[in-house]
């Protein structure tokens, strides 16, 4: 009769690699939400908010960190049970 430790499947992630999945995907909501906005009241008017510094700088490195993260997550070995 073979051993429920022979049958237990594993799979490819751990625990601690979701939650930095899930971490990573937050980050990168995070991002795309600080690039909403700036669209002008009439469309014959330029608005200059289009090109503020939360738009235009800290969102994308916000969104790169968020996909920096994400990569790291799926990469990272699961550390090994004693």
């Amino acid at each position: 009769m073979a051993s429920t430790d022979e049958n237990k499947t594993e799979f490819a992630f751990s625990k601690e690699n979701y939650i930095l999945l899930i971490v990573g995907f937050v980050i990168i909501f995070i991002g795309f939400m600080l690039m909403v906005g700036g669209k002008a009241e009439d469309p014959n008017v330029f608005n200059e908010e289009v090109f503020s510094f939360r738009r235009i700088t800290l969102a994308p490195i916000i969104v790169i960190a968020g996909f920096a993260l994400e990569f790291w997550a799926i990469m990272r070995k699961p550390r090994s049970k004693k």
